[in-house]
């Protein structure tokens, strides 16, 4: 039987997709953004920050004009989910790939990095109320758009190594984070193991309507750590470094892409081979 090429060409094609960030005006949000731009997607940006949104979208509307736009969203709202849906369909068009990336940022690093046994429970469900319930909150309004559409869609929602793997406390002695000392909070490794869980729950219950749901587990970035910490986390990886934020995006556009048609309930590590020990 002769051979019967198949075109490839378009499966990274993005130009009739419209593609939700939100933390996108974080660590990893801007270089999720470019890329998917780059692509050929109309891209709505969201994040709490608005000074913040409003400049990243200026400055990718230099090269991509009225296919990004920027909206201040507080993702732990249900209204402001709301009204960031309806503003973006009526802006942009539907979301067809969302990337559920939004983070806790600690106002307060001594209470977010406080010892276990200290840790405040205020501080515990500020935590999880970004990193877990907010997610579930947008992939509630967003998914539940996608499921009534019939379009089917992608869904990337942003977990750690952390939700993976228990940290090596070791190399956090003389580690600091923007001039604070730091560990890994219980906290913060609860929210994005649970970031894994919702995505498997949604991957199997949305798959018969078209709507795929991955987990991208990045390990450790770049973003503020000093050297001691980036030579001791270097030192436990294979590749021996820290990532670069411009090193996860080649996965994002592979789960939102048509690439990736038959991948869902997947957890993606992209870590530099941490998890490889």
């Amino acid at each position: 039987m002769k051979f019967k090429e198949k075109d490839y060409t378009h499966l990274f094609d993005f130009s009739d997709k419209v593609a939700l960030i939100t933390g996108g005006a974080g660590i990893l949000g801007p270089e999720f953004a470019a890329a998917l731009l780059q692509h050929g997607a109309s891209v709505a940006i969201a994040d709490v920050n608005l000074e913040r949104v409003e400049q990243l979208a200026k400055d990718l509307s230099v090269k991509h004009g009225i296919k990004v736009r920027g909206y201040k969203c507080d993702v732990t709202k249900h209204d402001e989910v709301e009204n960031l849906a309806e503003k973006i369909e009526k802006e942009l068009g539907p979301v067809d790939v969302l990337l559920n990336n939004a983070a806790y940022f600690a106002g307060d690093f001594e209470a977010f990095f406080a010892p276990f046994e200290e840790y405040s429970l205020d501080e515990w469900r500020s935590v999880m109320s970004v990193n877990i319930d907010a997610m579930f909150l947008v992939a509630q309004i967003f998914g539940g758009r996608m499921r009534s559409r019939g379009t089917g869609g992608s869904i990337i929602q942003t977990s750690s190594i952390y939700g993976v793997l228990s940290a090596d406390n070791r190399i956090y002695e003389g580690s600091e984070y923007l001039g604070y000392e730091i560990n890994n909070p219980a906290a913060y490794a609860s929210s994005k193991a649970a970031v894994i869980g919702l995505s498997r729950w949604l991957a199997t219950n949305w798959a018969p309507y078209g709507i795929r749901v991955n987990t991208l587990a990045p390990g450790g970035i770049e973003s503020g750590q000093n050297d001691t910490f980036k030579e001791k986390y270097g030192a436990r990886v294979p590749l021996g470094r820290m990532g670069k934020p411009e090193e996860i995006v080649s996965s994002v556009l592979y789960l939102a892409s048509n690439a990736s048609s038959y991948i869902t309930g997947q957890c993606i590590i992209v870590d530099g081979g941490l998890s490889a020990w």
